[in-house]
């Protein structure tokens, strides 16, 4: 059961939550869809979410080789709290984007209260 107890009704006010801040990414090279960004939220919760809950803010071309431990890698995947993007035509890319779209997600500071679960 998680820690938090707040409830958001949906992906859009929780993105918008400002008590809620995106501090890293565990990949899952086996599966991309499977890794989890990572949040901690203002009740003191580090929450994870599975990447494929966010797959739909990107776009973009979606590669299918990846560049894990080529020249062409900078190794963000490597360290969970690097949330750059990455310049490589890897197919780890897209979520690099994805973390820029949710870092950049507008924060709605009218939003002061939530429906909890006790």
């Amino acid at each position: 059961m998680p820690q938090c107890g707040f409830v958001w009704p949906g992906r859009t006010s929780f993105l918008s939550d400002p008590a809620l801040q995106l501090v890293g990414y565990q990949v899952h090279f086996k599966e991309l869809s499977a890794g989890l960004f990572l949040f901690n939220h203002g009740c003191g919760t580090t929450l994870s979410v599975q990447a494929k809950e966010f797959q739909d803010l990107y776009s973009g071309p979606m590669f299918t080789e990846r560049l894990t431990g080529t020249e062409e890698c900078q190794g963000s995947c490597l360290h969970e709290d690097d949330l750059r993007l990455c310049p490589a035509k890897c197919e780890c890319a897209y979520v690099r984007e994805v973390l820029q779209s949710i870092s950049k997600w507008p924060k709605n500071e009218s939003l002061t209260e939530y429906k909890t679960i006790r």
